[in-house]
C-alpha cells in the first residue's frame, strides 16, 4: 500500500485512492474533520464507507483489534488522524467466551496508562526540581502527560464507566456475563461503551446506531454533539444524521458527474447548503434532509442535460450525414443551369462546406465534452409472485399460548393470520429476537404451545448475516437455494438488490449492507407465508429501506417486524406489540 499517514488533531484524507482487482471505490478522495466537528459518511451499500474508516484507524491495513484488514486493496494517498483513535466497526472484535468486565477494563488499559505516566512525571517533576536543566525536562514531559490526561479525562473513569453503561442500558447485565450469553444489540452497546470509555482523540463509527433503542440513541446523540474531537461516522439514520452531523461526506460517485455539469454553487441551485465537490467524495455543509433534496435536484438536472445532449448528438450525425450526401445531387444540368453554371456552383460549395465543417466541429466537441449517462442507482423491484398459497384464505397461521423461553420471553398469547402486520418494539434484551426465533422454529419454548399450520413456510431475516461460502458468487448462492428452475423465474437482477457487477464477485468480499440484500433476495424471491424480520433496516441504504417498507405493505402474506428504527416505527400502520423484560405491554405511539 503506498499510503502515508501521520499524526495530528485533525482527521484528513489527501489523494486517497483504493482500488480491487476487479473495481475502483473512490479515486482522489480528499476531505478534513477537525476537532468538534461531526462528519456523516453517506452513500449506497458499497462505495466505500467501511473501508474508508478502516483505513483511517490503520492505514497499514494489517489485521488487528483496531483496525481490520482491507484485503487485496490498492491504496494510494496522505492520511492524518489523532494518534488516539477509536474505530466503532460493523463486525465487533469480541471473543464468545470474553468477559464483559475484562472487555471493559481493557477499553480503560491506555487510560490507565497515562494515568500512571502522569503520576510518574509528577514524581520526575519534583525530585528534578534541583536541576535546571532536568527540570525543564521534566516539566515537558509533565506538561505532554497532563494534556493527554485532560484529554483522556483519567479522573472520571470509573464514574465514566457506570455513567455510560448506564445510558446505553446495560448496567445491569452484569459484568462477570460472557459476550455469547448477551444479544447481538447488547454486544453492540459494550463495545460502544468501551470505545467511549477509551476516550480516544478522535472517533471512527460505523453504524453506530444499528441495535440501539431511543434511549441509546438519544444518549449517544448528546455523547457526540459534546466530543471535543473530531467524529466521522458512516450512518443510514437519517434522524441521527440530521441530529447529530455538521457535515456530511457523499462518497456516491454519481455525484460528481452530477456536480460537473452544475458548474458554480449558484448555478447549480444549490444555495441552501454549501457544496464542495472533491474527486471521489462531495461534502456537504448542511442538514441530511436538504441534502436528499438537492441530490434529487441534481439527478434530475443531469439526467435532463444528457439526454438533451444526447438528442443534439443524434441530430448533427443525421445533418453531417445528410449535408454531406446533398454537396452533390447528381442532377443533370438544364441549359438555364449552364449559364450560371460557374457563377453559382463556387457559392454553393462554399456555403455546403462551411455549414459541414461546423456541424463537424460542434459534434466533435459534444462527443468529447458530453456528460456521461447518470448511473443508474439500486431500486427495490418489490415482492415477486410466486408463493404457494395455502387451501384455506381464512383462519390463524401461528398461535402462542402461555410461551415461555428461560426468562428471556414470557407472552400469554399471540396471533398471526395470514395478513397479519406486527410490529415487535422494545429495549435490547427484551425478547423481540427470541420472539421471531420462536415464530420461525428455530428457537425452542420451556413452556407452553406453539400451533403451526400445515404446510407452513416461515423465512427469518436475521440481524447477522453469515454465509457458510464465502468464496462463492450472489449468483451462486441463489441458484444454490432456490434451485435453478425458480432462479430463472424470478432472476436476481430482476429484484434491483445486488448490482450486476457484483452479482460474480465473492460473497465474502461485499460489504455488510450488500450480503444483508442478498439475505433479503434469497427469501423474498420465493415468498414465504409468514415473513419475519429482525432490524430489517440496518445496513440498508435509506432509498433501499423505504422501497423495503412500501413493498411489505403489499406482501402477499403476514409480515412481523422487530425493529428501533425511529423513522419505520412512526410510519408504522399495522398492529404493535411491545416487550419489556420479555413480556408483552401496552405501547405508547408519540406522534412528531
Amino acid at each position: 500500500m503506498a499510503v502515508h499517514l501521520t499524526h495530528s488533531l485533525y482527521l484528513r484524507a489527501d489523494g486517497l485512492s483504493v482500488a480491487y482487482a476487479h473495481r475502483r471505490v473512490f479515486t482522489d478522495l480528499g476531505f478534513t474533520v477537525a476537532p468538534g466537528q461531526r462528519l456523516g459518511l453517506i452513500g449506497e451499500n458499497g462505495v466505500g464507507k467501511s473501508t474508508l474508516l478502516r483505513l483511517l484507524a490503520g492505514a497499514d491495513g494489517r489485521a488487528d483489534a483496531a483496525s481490520p484488514a482491507v484485503g487485496d486493496a490498492t491504496v494510494s494517498g496522505r492520511l492524518s488522524r489523532p494518534a488516539r483513535t477509536g474505530l466503532l466497526a460493523q463486525e465487533l472484535p469480541f471473543r464468545p467466551d470474553d468477559r464483559v468486565g475484562d472487555v471493559l477494563e481493557a477499553a480503560l488499559a491506555e487510560v490507565r496508562a497515562i494515568e500512571r505516566e502522569l503520576d510518574a512525571a509528577a514524581m520526575e517533576l519534583a525530585v528534578d526540581a534541583s536541576d535546571e536543566r532536568a527540570a525543564a525536562a521534566s516539566a515537558a514531559r509533565y506538561s505532554s502527560a497532563l494534556d493527554a490526561a485532560e484529554r483522556a479525562d483519567i479522573w472520571s473513569a470509573d464514574s465514566r464507566r457506570d455513567e455510560v453503561l448506564e445510558g446505553l442500558g446495560v448496567a445491569g447485565l452484569g459484568l462477570d456475563r460472557r459476550i455469547d450469553e448477551v444479544s447481538g444489540g447488547q454486544r453492540t452497546r459494550f463495545a460502544l461503551a468501551a470505545l467511549l470509555l477509551s476516550a480516544p482523540d478522535a472517533l471512527l463509527l460505523d453504524e453506530p446506531t444499528n441495535h440501539l433503542d431511543d434511549d441509546a440513541t438519544s444518549f449517544l446523540e448528546d455523547r457526540l454533539r459534546a466530543w471535543r474531537g473530531p467524529v466521522l461516522f458512516a450512518s443510514h439514520d437519517r434522524e441521527f444524521l440530521d441530529r447529530v452531523a455538521t457535515g456530511l461526506l457523499d462518497l456516491d460517485p454519481g455525484r460528481q458527474g452530477a456536480l460537473a455539469l452544475a458548474g458554480s454553487r449558484a448555478d447549480a441551485g444549490t444555495s441552501r447548503v454549501d457544496v464542495l465537490a472533491a474527486s471521489g467524495g462531495t461534502v456537504f455543509g448542511g442538514g441530511f434532509s436538504e441534502f436528499l433534496a438537492v441530490k434529487a435536484e441534481e439527478r434530475d438536472r443531469w439526467r435532463r442535460q444528457y439526454e438533451n445532449e444526447q438528442d443534439e448528438l443524434r441530430r448533427l450525425r443525421a445533418s453531417v450525414a445528410q449535408t454531406a450526401r446533398n454537396v452533390s445531387h447528381g442532377r443533370a444540368a438544364t441549359d438555364n443551369d449552364k449559364f450560371l453554371k460557374h457563377f453559382k456552383r463556387g457559392n454553393v460549395e462554399q456555403a455546403v462546406s462551411r455549414r459541414v465543417r461546423n456541424a463537424e466541429h460542434r459534434l466533435e466537441t459534444l462527443e468529447r465534452e458530453q456528460v456521461r449517462k447518470p448511473p443508474t442507482p439500486l431500486a427495490f423491484a418489490g415482492i415477486p409472485s410466486g408463493s404457494h398459497a395455502l387451501e384455506e384464505a381464512s383462519g390463524l397461521l401461528l398461535q402462542l399460548s402461555d410461551v415461555s423461553v428461560d426468562r428471556r420471553l414470557e407472552l400469554g398469547a399471540l396471533e398471526v393470520a395470514p395478513f397479519t402486520r406486527l410490529l415487535v418494539t422494545g429495549a435490547n434484551g427484551a425478547g423481540k429476537s427470541t420472539l421471531l426465533g420462536v415464530l420461525a422454529g428455530t428457537q425452542g419454548v420451556d413452556r407452553g404451545v406453539v400451533q403451526r399450520r400445515k404446510g407452513l413456510r416461515v423465512q427469518l431475516l436475521e440481524q447477522d448475516v453469515r454465509f457458510a461460502d464465502p468464496d462463492a458468487s450472489p449468483r451462486r448462492l441463489y441458484e444454490r437455494v432456490l434451485g435453478e428452475r425458480r432462479a430463472e423465474q424470478v432472476p436476481l437482477a430482476g429484484l434491483g438488490l445486488i448490482a450486476a457487477g457484483d452479482q460474480s464477485r465473492p460473497v465474502g468480499s461485499l460489504s455488510v449492507g450488500q450480503q444483508r440484500r442478498l439475505a433479503l433476495a434469497l427469501v423474498i424471491a420465493r415468498p414465504p407465508h409468514v415473513f419475519l424480520l429482525d432490524e430489517p433496516t440496518n445496513h440498508l441504504s435509506l432509498a433501499l429501506a423505504t422501497d423495503l417498507e412500501e413493498a411489505l405493505g403489499t406482501y402477499p402474506g403476514a409480515v412481523v417486524i422487530a425493529s428501533h428504527d425511529r423513522w419505520l416505527r412512526r410510519r408504522w400502520a399495522g398492529e404493535r406489540l411491545k416487550l419489556e423484560a420479555g413480556r408483552a405491554v401496552r405501547e405508547t405511539v408519540r406522534q412528531r
